[in-house]
């Protein structure tokens, strides 16, 4: 018997673990793949997001995988550049950009190292409930395993959601299709381009190379895909020109990775027994790069909601009702916002917003710390500043 057995090792479930773990829980961790193994990512760890991983006591591991310290971002849309960094946080600067095959072990590592079991390759089929309907376990890998908490961290597609019934409870549109390879001998910072229609990133990872993404509106996702890496060096040519000559001097070192289904959601995080974390309870679009942030904040929060509560029904009960309140809460204007650039039709009152405040490099850094999520939006579009740019 566990205390709490959570299904997928990535970056919201191995945290989940290794913080159950050193709460002193016993813990079992399952995932269906075997690390080290790469997926699907934007790479980038925001400021809050390393606050929390150095809290954790983890940021050296990530570091000395060799991904470099990001403190340098730059942002172009027409003949509007602006360039600075988030504002710190916890005192971080920099972000980070790690290869998921070596993120995602040294979190499982974490986990295993606060006491957690880790089981991996070993897929769920279905979670058990008892008489009453209550999630009392899984059954994975042929064996039956039982928890007073079953975690679902298992993605966006989450079996645990589909198993347990979570519904949605907001669900909007999916707006764009997203194209990335790894290019050598192709020195960048953390570079946005945006143009209509379009959006193109690029980002230093580990081994010297450099990620280079490209976005397109979602409705182009079938045309796209017929040819898409001709699509992606289009749009690079033509969204981030001087980008595109050091492509060109650069080498691909990867295939072409992709998708089209950037869906945005929250799903219902908890009920009888069990709870979700990461994309399994939340996904929006990864043009904003927020995702693994809020899996590091959505794990912190469930394991402090839960506290040492977990073996009093009622007061669990209460606990993972807050934990669903308060992820939501503190998920919503994240999620807002995302769905805002990820309309790639930037409103013009936000490009005039940002042709005032190009002059001014405290505005500017206190602008790349609300898409950070180092500072809310609303402590950034003051009346006071809105009227001092005339733009209110």
């Amino acid at each position: 018997m566990y205390d709490v057995i959570v299904v997928g090792a990535r970056c919201a479930g191995a945290p989940s673990a290794m913080l159950f773990a050193r709460a002193g829980y016993r813990v079992l961790l399952v995932d269906r793949v075997r690390f080290p193994k790469d997926t699907l990512s934007t790479h980038y760890i925001h400021q809050p997001g390393v606050a929390r991983l150095a809290r954790w006591g983890v940021l050296d591991a990530v570091v000395a995988t060799g991904c470099p310290p990001i403190d340098r971002l730059s942002y172009e849309y027409g003949d509007l550049r602006l360039e600075g960094c988030s504002l710190p946080v916890e005192g971080f600067r920099a972000g980070y950009a790690p290869r998921r095959f070596l993120l995602d072990q040294v979190l499982a590592d974490a986990a295993v190292a606060a006491g957690a079991e880790f089981r991996p390759g070993c897929g769920v089929e279905d979670v058990v409930l008892d008489a009453d309907g209550r999630v009392v376990g899984v059954r994975c890998g042929g064996s039956e395993e039982r928890a007073r908490l079953v975690v679902g961290a298992d993605g966006m597609r989450s079996g645990i959601a589909a198993r347990v019934g979570a519904g949605m409870v907001r669900e909007d549109p999916t707006l764009t299709c997203a194209y990335y390879s790894y290019w050598q001998d192709t020195p960048a910072h953390f570079e946005l381009y945006e143009a209509a229609g379009r959006w193109v990133g690029a980002i230093p990872t580990n081994d010297g190379l450099t990620l280079v993404g490209a976005y397109f509106p979602q409705a182009e996702f079938d045309r796209v895909r017929g040819d898409a890496q001709t699509a992606y060096l289009e749009t690079i040519r033509t969204t981030a020109p001087d980008l595109y000559e050091r492509v060109r001097s650069g080498l691909q070192v990867e295939r072409l990775y992709g998708t089209g289904e950037q869906r945005n959601f929250f799903r219902e995080a908890a009920g009888p027994g069990w709870a979700l974390v990461g994309d399994s309870s939340h996904h929006k679009d990864s043009i904003t790069a927020r995702g693994m942030m809020d899996a590091f904040l959505q794990a912190e929060l469930l394991v402090d909601a839960v506290g040492q509560d977990l073996h009093d029904e009622a007061k669990l009960t209460r606990a993972l009702r807050r934990y669903d309140d308060d992820r939501e809460d503190q998920l919503i204007d994240g999620y807002r916002s995302t769905l805002t650039v990820a309309a790639l039709a930037t409103p013009a009152e936000h490009i005039s917003m940002l042709r005032a405040i190009a002059g001014r490099q405290d505005l500017v850094d206190g602008y790349f710390a609300t898409l950070s999520g180092a500072r809310d939006v609303e402590d950034f579009y003051t009346e006071e500043l809105l009227e001092q740019l005339s733009i209110g």
